[in-house]
């Protein structure tokens, strides 16, 4: 024993386990008039909010929740979601946000896997929840989230939101953490094969990610935030724990709209949001009229699939200024970060925007990266060439997938954490994807980056989105296919596509078949290139 470990003991004054719930009653304390959720003409002040999810904590105990039981929430980006963040762990519970695109045999599913008690549901979705929650043996209970900013839908609860909030103490004391690697929140993979799996985080990882999201945002003061970004997807990216955390400001957004989301930032002076390539692609193609009134640069976060190098230069020039990051599920979200060197700035904007749309470096509290030999561990040479698989380590990967011991113990083979992601590591340590590994075609015993052709095809000026897959060749066993969306009143032929891949690219990277239309993406944006492949093969 070392004489640092001496009456040097662990205590209630210097240990206590670290939760993002935290955050929400410092703001309440330093911020109590500060405006924290903007919704419609509703504003709530952060001491409001406070009360509110300490209300929702403690009526969900008097309705006989448990530490560890399950409360579910199937709702849209609105201040009810919001203070489900908080409320349902400040009561001991876990929090199951559902993905709101989802069909009722899938949500029935995730809610009988997680043993949901309670399910909160937006009236937007409560057909999708009635059937789901019909068909089950051990129904929960129904609360209702009765926005009066939304028209449609019905009311299938036993009460509202506001009822339940009602029977809550305003003064309830938060349950805080026994133990830091408690859960505090579970979510589902959007899987391609099979059901889903239950990803679950602690309040560990969710503090630490939280804090994280903050540093590499360089976000010094209290930021107004637009959720574009569903709150059901990787709880937000745990930016609902951040923005407790600086007291910033909350504008709620249903629809993720061009004329709505450009309408927000210019009424609101939104200074950060967050969105998959697909919004940014979105508000880049908007028209002019619409950003007229916008004269602050707004700071965008985007993940998902690699933003093309076109979107972040179009982005750019409009006065966006884009942070791209990485990250899965299983990591709480965005858990790398493309950090901005001080001589990029001096290059042409198309080589910035190249530069940009690398993935990056490790988050602050992310402890290890590497791409490596996917059977070996071995880290591959950092020459911008080789291709390994990406692999992280850290506080800020989940506790496991639930109730799957055998995916749980796959994944974390070696230590560290197989992303499935196929990348190139440079020389500057910058890791950059180059498929996921079931996407990267194989032609003639060559590999072929999809996104790197997509990458190509989005720079044409006439093509808006493009994804592209691999279908079977007689000949060299696979070729990639094109799906491609034109701008409107653009039109382009089949070959004037494969003609400009080949002018552009390798001969044999070349798409050998192009489907006009749109493309089919999940409610966060990515790309179902599952669906893709059967429709590639249809035709």
């Amino acid at each position: 024993m070392g004489i640092y470990d001496q009456n040097l003991d662990k205590n209630a004054a210097n240990h206590v386990p670290i939760s993002p719930l935290t955050f929400i009653e410092r703001s309440a304390t330093a911020h109590p008039d500060r405006v924290a959720l903007i919704h419609g003409e509703l504003r709530r002040t952060w001491a409001q909010a406070y009360t509110r999810s300490r209300r929702l904590a403690s009526a969900l105990l008097a309705r006989g929740i448990k530490t560890g039981e399950t409360v579910s929430v199937m709702g849209a980006n609105t201040p009810e979601m919001f203070e489900a963040h908080f409320g349902v762990p400040m009561s001991g519970a876990v929090l199951n946000a559902i993905n709101t695109r989802l069909d009722a045999p899938a949500v029935a599913f995730i809610l009988e896997h997680a043993e949901a008690k309670i399910v909160l549901v937006d009236r937007e979705f409560s057909e999708i929840m009635e059937k789901a929650v019909g068909s089950m043996d051990h129904k929960p209970l129904v609360i209702d989230i009765d926005d009066p900013n939304y028209e449609g839908g019905k009311l299938i609860g036993e009460l509202d939101y506001e009822a339940l909030l009602a029977e809550g103490d305003p003064e309830f004391v938060t349950q805080a953490p026994k133990d830091e690697w408690d859960g505090i929140a579970l979510n589902y993979t959007s899987g391609t094969t099979g059901n889903p799996k239950g990803v679950v985080y602690h309040h560990r990882g969710a503090f630490l990610n939280a804090v994280s999201n903050l540093m590499v945002w360089n976000v010094s003061g209290p930021p107004t935030y637009l959720w574009t970004l569903p709150m059901f997807h990787c709880n937000g990216w745990c930016f609902p724990w951040s923005l407790a955390a600086q007291g910033g400001t909350s504008v709620c957004l249903r629809k993720v709209r061009d004329v709505e989301i450009l309408g927000a930032i210019r009424e609101h002076h939104v200074s950060h949001l967050c969105g998959a390539p697909v919004v940014l692609s979105l508000i880049a193609n908007a028209d002019d009229s619409l950003k007229q009134g916008i004269d602050h640069t707004v700071e965008v976060m985007t993940a998902g699939a690699a933003p093309p190098a076109a979107v972040i230069e179009a982005m750019e020039s409009g006065g966006f200024h884009v942070t791209h990051v990485y990250g899965l599920t299983e990591t709480y979200g965005p858990s790398v970060v493309c950090v901005e060197q001080p001589d990029w700035s001096e290059l042409p904007i198309d080589e910035q925007a190249t530069l940009k749309a690398r993935q990056g470096l490790r988050y602050p509290m992310l402890e290890g990266l590497m791409v490596a030999d996917p059977d070996t561990l071995e880290p591959v040479p950092k020459d911008g060439e080789t291709i390994g698989e990406i692999f992280m380590r850290g506080n800020n990967v989940m506790k496991g997938y639930l109730k799957n011991p055998s995916a749980s113990e796959e994944c974390f083979k070696g230590g560290w954490f197989h992303s499935g992601d196929l990348a190139v590591w440079y020389e500057d340590s910058y890791v950059q994807i180059k498929d996921r590994s079931k996407d990267i075609i194989i032609s003639g015993g060559e590999n072929i980056s999809s996104i790197e052709v997509e990458g190509t095809l989005f720079k044409h000026p006439k093509i808006m989105d493009a994804a592209v897959v691999a279908i079977p060749h007689e000949k060299w066993g696979e070729t990639p296919c094109a799906f491609v969306t034109l701008r409107s009143g653009e039109s382009m032929t089949e070959q004037d596509v494969i003609e400009y891949c080949r002018a552009n690219l390798a001969r044999f990277k070349a798409p050998g078949k192009v489907i006009f239309g749109p493309i089919a993406k999940t409610s966060t944006g990515k790309v179902q290139k599952f669906k893709l492949r059967e429709q590639a093969g249809s035709m």
